[in-house]
């Protein structure tokens, strides 16, 4: 009989940062999780780093091959470097919370019990809470399927043919099957856990507590694997971009209505049935989708430009003229920089947490937008931190179309070849900013 994982173990500090602990077979999906996971909680503000067991056992074997065999539980060797690696990770972890931080995922199948119970003892040595995530997949077609979509390419496989790599993929789970022992209410009752069974066709939660562990909980029943696409584009060109001023509620320019034009043309392209249409509440996003009526179509507050506050309908030249002090601290720290009256990009990226759960559970959704509305959006999408996110490139006139591929997001850029205003402002050159930060889209492939 097992004794209990957590009761006498569980650190009393109520706001503890917080280690996820993945579970499951090999190609269960807990790499993708992993990783979505942490993007999601770092566009959110929460600092979150993902600790591959994986990596780390290439890097501790310097070899980038592994057949089946290595996996073999009654493979000393191999069990041996294993339990090295798994002791590394938790000590990074460690160090990487001591740091500040607030959440460390460890993504591997942590299949035994007696390696759970480990983990938890060593976390609340160090003041830090558990939390598990076990995924659960029973079908077989969909698992031949995640090893054929993403496994075969991983390093180990490297210049092995897909379908022999997909073999040995097979015989490696059935290694792990015989020592694995799956969360189960009889023996793990007092573990913070959830269960994610079959991609999220049902869940089991239990024993959370404090907010972040349930609003991990809540993403986590949002998300979906299946494949979709998210095309993502600003208004038309308006009036006030032609004026150089920001905000307000102008109509679109005569190249503003072309644009929306071609764009309608370009989305009945794209041949997809269920395509739905998401606008802000402002004129130039609802008159930019006015040719696109035979689709269905949602306005969003969410969606509307960042509030400028008394800065509204000002050009740039003259917000620094009124507020050079706030025009200063605005380009010291866009991101928190909050606008007098108004919001900051930190406030957007709240304002839009709604939206991202809902693109989650759609399929084909086509989002017009804003600038700085886009850019939140896309630094979800494409990973990218609160420093980068303000500076991101997105230009009138161009569609993005979001795909996820593997365990990250591919985007595929379209210029519709409608002339448009400039309307990006780099980061002044005296203020520290990366060229990856000012240039954040430039190597996305554009398509004509």
């Amino acid at each position: 009989m097992h004794r209990n994982l957590y009761p006498a173990t569980a650190p009393k500090i109520v706001n503890a940062p917080v280690v996820i602990v993945m579970v499951g077979l090999p190609a269960r999906g807990k790499s993708y999780i992993s990783r979505k996971l942490a993007r999601y909680l770092n566009w959110i503000g929460v600092s979150t780093k993902v600790f591959s067991l994986g990596d780390y056992r290439r890097n501790m074997m310097e070899v980038s091959q592994f057949d089946h065999s290595f996996f073999d539980p009654n493979n000393p060797n191999g069990m041996l470097i294993r339990e090295q690696c798994a002791e590394r990770i938790l000590n990074d972890v460690v160090k990487w919370l001591e740091g500040k931080k607030k959440v460390a995922i460890f993504d591997a199948t942590n299949s035994s019990r007696k390696r759970r119970q480990h983990i938890v003892e060593h976390c609340a040595k160090h003041e830090c809470k558990v939390m598990f995530i076990e995924s659960v997949v029973d079908d077989p077609a969909i698992v031949r399927a995640n090893v054929m979509a993403v496994k075969i390419s991983s390093p180990d496989y490297a210049g092995v043919e897909p379908e022999q790599a997909c073999e040995d993929f097979l015989a490696r789970i059935e290694h792990y099957k015989q020592a694995y022992e799956p969360l189960c209410m009889a023996q793990d009752k007092h573990i913070s856990y959830m269960k994610i069974i079959n991609g999220g066709t049902n869940f089991v939660v239990n024993q959370l507590h404090g907010y972040l562990e349930s609003r991990i909980a809540y993403y986590l029943m949002n998300i979906q694997i299946t494949p979709k696409a998210i095309y993502l584009t600003r208004h038309g060109e308006s009036a006030y971009n032609l004026k150089g001023r920001i905000g307000g509620d102008s109509d679109l320019s005569p190249r503003g209505y072309e644009y929306a034009r071609k764009l309608s043309e370009f989305m009945k392209s794209q041949n997809l049935d269920d395509l739905k249409v998401w606008t802000s509440e402002y004129k130039r996003t609802i008159q930019t989708a006015e040719n696109l009526q035979d689709l269905p179509q949602e306005r969003w507050t969410a969606l509307n430009e960042i509030d400028a506050g008394v800065c509204e309908g000002m050009t740039y030249e003259e917000i620094q003229e009124k507020y050079p002090e706030d025009f200063a601290r605005r380009d010291e720290d866009k991101f928190h920089y909050r606008y007098s009256r108004g919001e900051s990009y930190e406030d957007l990226v709240a304002r839009l947490e709604p939206v991202i759960m809902e693109l989650e559970r759609q399929q084909n959704v086509l989002v017009i937008c804003h600038q700085a509305v886009a850019r939140c959006l896309l630094a979800y999408f494409l990973d990218k931190n609160y420093e980068q996110l303000p500076y991101i490139k997105v230009p009138l006139h161009s569609v993005l179309k979001l795909t996820s591929v593997g365990y990250g997001c591919q985007v595929e850029k379209f210029d519709l070849n409608i002339p448009a205003v400039n309307t990006h402002r780099s980061k002044p050159e005296d203020v520290s900013v990366t060229r990856d930060s000012q240039h954040a889209l430039n190597t996305v492939p554009e398509h004509e």
